[in-house]
């Protein structure tokens, strides 16, 4: 089956399709990467989204609106990549739309929110579209979230060691995928760590590039490129240690948090606390947040190798300080604050998955799941009380016909081309 999958994470800045292959061989899964397209959010409809997330209150007729908008734009990234990816030949697309609200209270999610109605997709394609993936597992007493941790355990499955798979989007996340780790009994565990790109998103939309005469807001920045601010700022510890002081990071897994919790006014009330910095400081200081709060959860599993992906992979100072923290590289093990238990971080470009792409591609695997009737979670995971099919499906042309539900569900995912986890002796 060829497979369209849609992703705009919670930094909102653009559409990433990525189409895949798809074939079960026995109990393997086998991704074939076709490629990946990402269309950016026109200028109006990124604002207009920036400007009804959390913590702005806005109307219905505004909802409405992005609804259909969001809907359209990611129309018109699935047609792109249907004709460019897969010779117009795409069998489904799997869109998981654009999160604009989590509503999470006292450790336990009560609902979620993805808008860009399929109905655009699937009149646009003409393909059978999967959306709305979240809400079910939500449904089932889930956190609804991270739901590629599925992907990543059949992915890592089979690789030595205790492998991790981390998601440096607006919010990260990670799966830990143990080989026995006392504790955990065994069983796969996924959560989010906390803000990613998220806060040091904000701070530079916020605070860089104002002042300069002839600016437009089209012009301002609103990320940190390769990290150039944050490698010529210093960390400031007063607000690092307040910011740390937050109690998301205390709560056990599964947990799971987003722009509601992590957003501008957020960031503001720390820094009314503190002295007047300067923008290089604060991002400096940020991006330090995000390695520490990554590092201190990922540590207590004993990982051997972390395996990244997301927007914040192409912002090498973050990525830097990230090895500082957990010891990566060092031969004598020892992190970034004088303990032992470095561990390898590699992008997951080395295992054939795009590290701009990924979340992509594990959304194609999730529609590819739903489509034949399989579970899409692992609820050790998402903290659910039973693996849920995942989405609606919205039929595309006149009818719909999906296929027979396989005899073996998959446990692992190879990547074609990659090396990804051990495959079997007839696929090798």
């Amino acid at each position: 089956m060829r497979v369209v999958g849609l992703m705009s994470g919670t930094s909102y800045d653009a559409i990433d399709a990525a189409a895949a292959d798809l074939s079960l061989h026995g109990d393997t899964l086998v991704l074939t990467p076709l490629g990946m397209i990402s269309t950016a959010y026109d200028d109006d409809l990124r604002a207009d989204l920036a400007g009804a997330l959390p913590p702005a209150r806005v109307d219905l007729a505004t909802v409405c609106r992005l609804d259909t908008r969001i809907g359209q734009a990611f129309a018109a990234a699935a047609v792109r990549a249907d004709a460019e990816l897969c010779g117009g030949r795409a069998d489904l697309v799997a869109s998981h739309g654009q999160t604009v609200f989590h509503w999470t209270e006292d450790g336990r999610v009560h609902g979620t929110l993805q808008i860009g109605e399929a109905a655009w997709i699937a009149e646009a394609t003409g393909r059978p579209v999967v959306s709305g993936f979240r809400t079910r597992d939500v449904a089932a007493g889930g956190q609804g979230a991270p739901l590629v941790s599925i992907v990543d355990v059949m992915w890592l499955r089979g690789r030595p060691g205790v492998p991790v798979a981390l998601n440096l989007g607006g919010i990260g996340n990670v799966t830990v995928v143990p080989g026995g780790v006392a504790g955990t009994g065994g069983e796969p565990l996924a959560f989010d760590t906390g803000p990613a790109n998220a806060l040091i998103d904000a701070a530079v939309t916020a605070l860089a590039g104002r002042d300069t005469p002839g600016d437009t807001p089209g012009d301002a920045p609103t990320m940190d490129v390769d990290g150039a601010l944050a490698a010529r700022g210093t960390v400031h510890p007063p607000l690092l240690r307040r910011l740390l002081a937050d109690p998301y990071y205390a709560r056990p897994a599964p947990k799971t948090t987003g722009k509601e919790r992590f957003h501008l006014p957020y960031l503001r009330a720390a820094l009314d606390a503190c002295e007047p910095l300067s923008v290089e400081d604060v991002v400096a200081t940020l991006t330090r947040l995000t390695a520490r709060t990554v590092a201190d959860a990922i540590r207590p599993f004993g990982a051997t190798e972390v395996i990244a992906s997301g927007g914040g992979t192409r912002n090498p100072v973050l990525m830097d300080r990230l090895r500082q923290e957990l010891g990566a590289g060092r031969a004598d093990g020892v992190d970034g604050r004088g303990r032992r238990g470095g561990c390898v971080v590699r992008s997951s470009d080395e295992l054939g998955l795009p590290a701009g792409a990924k979340e992509a591609y594990a959304f194609a695997v999730l529609g590819w799941l739903t489509a034949h009737g399989l579970p899409g979670t692992v609820p050790a995971c998402t903290g659910a009380r039973r693996a849920s099919v995942l989405g609606s499906i919205t039929p595309g042309g006149p009818g719909l016909r999906l296929p027979r539900p396989p005899t073996t569900a998959p446990v692992r995912l190879t990547v074609d081309g990659g090396p990804g986890p051990v495959r079997p002796d007839h696929l090798r």
